[in-house]
């Protein structure tokens, strides 16, 4: 059963000006796992934009925000993008699906929840 649809589309560019304009925004955002990530691609701030993007539609299949550390993008051995919800809190889903995709203007991610009830 589907508990939470969340899309979400971002600017490529936004997302490295905001990180150039203030040396905080990346250690706020992203784990540093994901800072460890993004920083070894040739083009960092597209796989930055898609982690920040996978973290807004998570927030809208919820309905709300939480942390945003407490949302992680990290890649399987295949390369499938994940999610791991690092929160103490619980909420009301099983599994949540991500897919991700990213151009050199553009990222996007959507994000399903499912759950059993």
């Amino acid at each position: 059963m589907v508990k939470g649809i969340g899309i979400d589309l971002i600017e490529v560019e936004r997302v490295k000006k905001t990180a150039e304009k203030n040396p905080k925004f990346l250690e706020r955002i992203f784990t540093s796992r994901e800072v460890s990530y993004c920083l070894g691609k040739r083009n960092k701030y597209q796989h930055f934009a898609a982690r920040f993007a996978a973290k807004e539609a998570f927030f809208k299949a919820i309905g709300r925000r939480i942390n945003w550390k407490d949302v992680e993008l990290i890649n399987a051995p295949s390369g499938k993008p994940q999610l791991e919800i690092k929160s103490k809190e619980r909420f009301s889903f099983d599994e949540a699906h991500v897919s991700i995709s990213h151009l050199k203007e553009y990222a996007l991610a959507m994000v399903t929840l499912e759950g059993k009830k």
